[in-house]
């Protein structure tokens, strides 16, 4: 094939696929439209930073056994070489 055949294929797809969305957006037309969904904050947006999960003694339980496992494991690398 050569290059402007298969310019040509993909300006087709381009069309093929720019009509397609323009169906299922008329198709959603009792929804939201894109200019409402833009300046109306989602939730997602509202609760950027994550809740903590555990608590600070959870947090130092955590990092004594992933201390006590780092070092085993550089222990067992130590006996390999």
């Amino acid at each position: 094939m050569d290059t402007a055949t298969i310019v040509h294929e993909i300006d087709n797809e381009i069309a093929r696929l720019t009509s397609a969305r323009n169906i299922l957006t008329a198709s959603n037309s009792n929804s939201h439209t894109r200019e409402a969904a833009k300046s109306a904050p989602s939730k997602r947006a509202v609760s950027a930073k994550p809740a903590n999960r555990l608590s600070p003694a959870g947090r130092r339980k955590l990092s004594a056994m992933m201390k006590k496992r780092w070092a085993e494991r550089r222990k067992k690398a130590a006996r390999t070489k």
